[in-house]
């Protein structure tokens, strides 16, 4: 039976034990971390633009300004929306370093322009609900019968939610399919909506929502992958931004955002 969860805290513990589970069913392996990024041999400078999924948005703020510490001739931008958007936009020639998706299937879709895509991190879903619950939520099977937003089926956490849907039995006629994960989380803690599935890591820290771990939440897992691109116009940042993310430093500000392993 589900649990109400009202503590974020717990959340935090749930999340990292339901992706201790599931690290291990990863098609990739991520290199082996760099330990000298950042060193008198290893600098870099100039712009870093960093186009990242929607969910990465504060953990790559904070391993953004970690980077510029380690290299403070760096100037870091990170642009971040649902993965296929920014897709979209690499295609067309938006002058990025870096693409960091929220599923392999968008990383996929860069095909050549994308270098070496190592996994970094992964996250699974929840229900999150405005404070105090007032729809009564308690299982995947009541969203069916309360106002409900997802993310659109083409975002990394619209293809989860289909699938955690599906798996479960329950068919949801949503009230909006959001182009990406904040907007989904914005509309429930605005009470726009009753309820809305978004990343365990989304709910770390606030106290607008309240999140409860559906079953089967240990089963639909997004690994998240990460990339310096072709075309990148500071190629040489890109590849020690990289570097960066995937070393200990890295993993470790990630993990404090509730991200699991790759």
């Amino acid at each position: 039976m589900n649990r109400l969860l009202r503590r974020t805290a717990t959340i935090a513990l749930a999340t990292a034990a339901v992706l201790g589970l599931t690290a291990c069913a990863t098609a990739a392996e991520a290199p082996a971390p760099s330990d000298t990024v950042g060193t008198a041999e290893t600098a870099v400078s100039g712009e870093l633009t960093v186009y990242a999924a929607a969910s990465l948005s504060g953990a790559f703020d904070e391993i953004g300004d970690a980077f510029t510490e380690a290299n403070p001739d760096v100037q870091f931008s990170g642009v971040y929306d649902g993965s296929s958007t920014l897709v979209t936009q690499l295609l067309e020639g938006a002058p990025a370093d870096v693409f960091a998706s929220a599923d392999e299937a968008n990383m996929r879709n860069l095909e050549d322009a994308a270098v070496d895509p190592a996994l970094f991190a992964s996250n699974t879903l929840v229900i999150a609900v405005p404070a105090g619950n007032p729809g009564g939520v308690e299982t995947l099977d009541d969203l069916a019968d309360v106002t409900t937003v997802l993310c659109a089926p083409e975002v990394p956490c619209g293809a989860a939610s289909a699938a955690l849907l599906s798996n479960a039995g329950v068919t949801v006629d949503a009230a909006s399919l959001e182009q990406n994960v904040t907007a989904v989380l914005t509309k429930v803690a605005a009470g726009e909506a009753d309820a809305g599935l978004v990343y365990a890591t989304d709910v770390i820290g606030r106290d607008d929502v309240e999140v409860i771990v559906p079953d089967g939440a240990d089963e639909v897992v997004n690994h998240y992958p990460i990339a310096a691109l072709s075309e990148a116009p500071n190629s040489a940042a890109a590849e020690a931004f990289v570097a960066f993310v995937l070393s200990d430093e890295g993993q470790s500000i990630l993990a404090d955002f509730g991200f699991g392993a790759p």
